[in-house]
């Protein structure tokens, strides 16, 4: 029998939600010119606040939502952002994982080196993306979006689990095995 972790559900609604406001046309592509891309802040609190299992499921589950919208063969997403998660979750008793500058930076390296590890896949597979000058400002933007993103994501998460998680019982000093003897003075 298959146990769902509860606090894995919100993860999945987030990576749907994520790709949703990425292929919407009319969101930030139309104003600034870039679409805003919050798959790796999702893989970023998922590998330094979740298991290996929980890791794995929303980049596989992300990434073919997201390539099943877009130009990219299936899998490159889930590809690139399993890479970038898995060097995240390697090195993550070595992250500052509470602090917010912290994840500001990691935010901002993902939301980097995701597309980066994409348009290797791409012209490793024969396939070169449309490139330009354009390009950089679409990687900065979205590296920069993305950076800014993380920290509202683990904020919201945080808040999510203490929701749905039951409150630690504070441990008491009195024993329920012992008993107290008094005696008249």
């Amino acid at each position: 029998m298959m146990r769902w972790n509860l606090n894995s559900m919100p993860l999945y609604a987030a990576a749907y939600l994520a790709v949703f406001v990425a292929a919407y046309p009319n969101g930030f592509r139309s104003t600034l010119g870039t679409q805003i891309d919050l798959l790796p802040p999702l893989v970023v609190y998922c590998a330094l606040q979740s298991k290996w299992t929980t890791l794995a499921g929303i980049t596989i589950f992300g990434g073919y939502l997201f390539d099943s919208l877009s130009a990219n063969p299936l899998g490159l997403t889930t590809a690139s952002l399993f890479v970038s998660g898995c060097v995240i979750r390697v090195n993550r008793e070595t992250i500052l994982r509470d602090q917010t500058f912290a994840q500001l930076v990691i935010g901002f390296m993902a939301s980097l080196a995701t597309p980066l590890v994409s348009l290797l896949l791409l012209w490793l597979l024969g396939r070169p993306p449309l490139t330009g000058f354009g390009s950089i400002w679409q990687l900065v933007s979205t590296a920069l979006l993305g950076a800014l993103a993380t920290p509202v994501l683990f904020g919201t998460f945080e808040r999510i689990k203490r929701k749905l998680n039951f409150r630690p019982v504070p441990e008491s000093s009195f024993r329920a095995d012992r008993e107290i003897k008094r005696r008249r003075a």
